[in-house]
């Protein structure tokens, strides 16, 4: 009976015990529900506190403004401000000048320092803005943006942003920080350290974006320049010019390389500038093309004479004096004016000289260059070149020659035959506004024969 009640009264504990653990395991139905709870707790807190706090703001708002009368107006020009615009951009003036070295001042096209301006993308007119703006230059990729696109983010400009090669100094030196004030600002010195040819696009930008947070609210895009190369300045020691000046080195003509084998040539028969090459090849061409040797072929002699006369002459002219002659040569050895006996020659009456008797004068004036006379000014000026006598440019219609005697030079009465030759050729290119006019003047070439000479004109223009 004891055992018996005991069993009886075990089974209700046992029985509550189970009920108590079947209670305790939640049921699928319950745990979604917690779930669906706390996500409406959670998306109710996320739209009640924005809520709150623009409750809270308005009535702070409100308390300053009955407290103080002018908060509104400041405050509402605030507001403004802190509208973001998107209508405000940089741009440069103008193109660069092309091509780019290393080491080089960067300028516009016009050789000018670089220029940016604000301006106002709505309307196309330029713009300012209130205070002064601190800009930072940039290189940065040239393919970007990408398919020429107007849009891009500042992360995008952010990454486009080419740094320093490793180990080499920073790519963009000199005025790299600037400020602009009126919505103008130049970049008096900026220059690349390094060639683009290390990047995939090969070629790079000069940008300008205003420093982070100089404008809060106010978004101002950035400038960008056209892409471009850059070459070692090497590339710029050793290139040639066009055209080329008289005191220019002559290696600096074409197929006539620095140090190369026409150089170390010309230089060891005292020919060391593009004046000299000229000036050798009006008196002697023979003798230079035997100097040059045989590696100037004539396709290669040509290329290089006739890049040679495009060459810029000067404003001056050279004086050999004689005891009863004078002859004004032009900076390369030309007869441009012959004073004989007192009679003037000039333009085409220079032809009725006896080619041999000039050429000779020439020749010596050739020998001793260093020593004559130099005076500025133009051929047409006859009361300075005469020394005050007006004479006529075309005083004679007959032909006169002239003849040598005893280091004299005397006109001679009867007529000669000359070998003249008309060519088109350029022996030079005045750069003078005021040698418009044509002037005739000689230019010599050995023939065969020692002593003889094919006298040539041509028209400096």
């Amino acid at each position: 009976m004891t055992g018996k009640r005991f069993a009886d009264e075990a089974e209700p504990d046992q029985y509550w015990q189970n009920e108590r653990r079947r209670r305790a395991r939640p049921s699928l139905a319950s745990a979604i529900g917690e779930v669906v709870k706390m996500n409406f707790v959670q998306n109710f807190c996320t739209v009640l506190e924005p809520m709150l706090r623009r409750v809270v703001n308005e009535e702070v708002e409100n308390g300053l403004r009955r407290r103080i009368p002018s908060y509104s107006r400041s405050n509402s020009l605030r507001i403004n401000a802190l509208v973001p615009s998107s209508t405000m951009q940089l741009k440069f003036r103008k193109h660069l000048t092309l091509p780019i070295f290393t080491g080089t001042k960067i300028l516009d096209e016009d050789g000018n320092p670089l220029e940016i301006y604000l301006v106002d993308t709505d309307n196309s007119l330029e713009s300012s803005f209130s205070s002064a703006l601190k800009l930072q230059i940039h290189v940065v990729d040239g393919d970007f943006p990408s398919s020429n696109s107007i849009i891009w983010t500042s992360d995008d400009f952010e990454k486009s942003i080419v740094k320093e090669r490793r180990g080499k100094r920073p790519l963009l030196a000199g005025d790299v920080s600037v400020t602009m004030r009126d919505g103008v600002v130049s970049i008096g010195d900026i220059e690349l350290t390094d060639n683009s040819s290390w990047i995939r696009s090969r070629k790079f930008r000069i940008a300008a974006r205003v420093v982070h947070g100089a404008t809060p609210g106010v978004v101002i895009r950035e400038a960008m320049t056209e892409a471009f190369v850059v070459k070692d300045h090497r590339g710029e020691l050793y290139k040639k010019h066009h055209p080329p000046m008289l005191e220019d080195d002559v290696w600096r003509l074409e197929k006539i390389g620095k140090d190369g084998a026409f150089h170390k040539k010309l230089a060891s028969n005292d020919i060391k500038t593009v004046q000299e090459f000229l000036k050798l090849s009006v008196v002697n061409e023979s003798k230079l093309r035997r100097i040059l040797g045989l590696g100037m072929s004539d396709k290669m002699w040509e290329v290089t004479i006739k890049h040679a006369r495009t060459c810029i002459l000067v404003s001056k002219l050279y004086i050999s004096r004689g005891p009863n002659h004078t002859i004004f040569l032009n900076p390369i050895c030309q007869v441009v004016k012959a004073v004989i006996n007192g009679d003037v020659f000039t333009g085409k009456d220079l032809a009725t000289l006896n080619k041999v008797c000039i050429h000779k004068l020439v020749g010596e004036a050739y020998q001793t260059w260093d020593s004559l006379e130099i005076v500025d000014g133009l051929l047409n000026d006859t009361p300075r070149l005469t020394q005050g006598d007006m004479v006529d440019q075309y005083p004679r219609s007959q032909i006169m020659t002239v003849g040598m005697y005893g280091g004299h030079a005397y006109p001679i009465a009867q007529a000669t035959d000359l070998a003249f030759v008309s060519t088109n050729d350029h022996i030079g290119v005045v750069g003078s506004t005021s040698f418009y006019t044509p002037v005739e003047a000689y230019n010599f070439s050995e023939s065969s024969s020692e002593g003889e000479f094919a006298a040539h004109h041509n028209f400096i223009k």
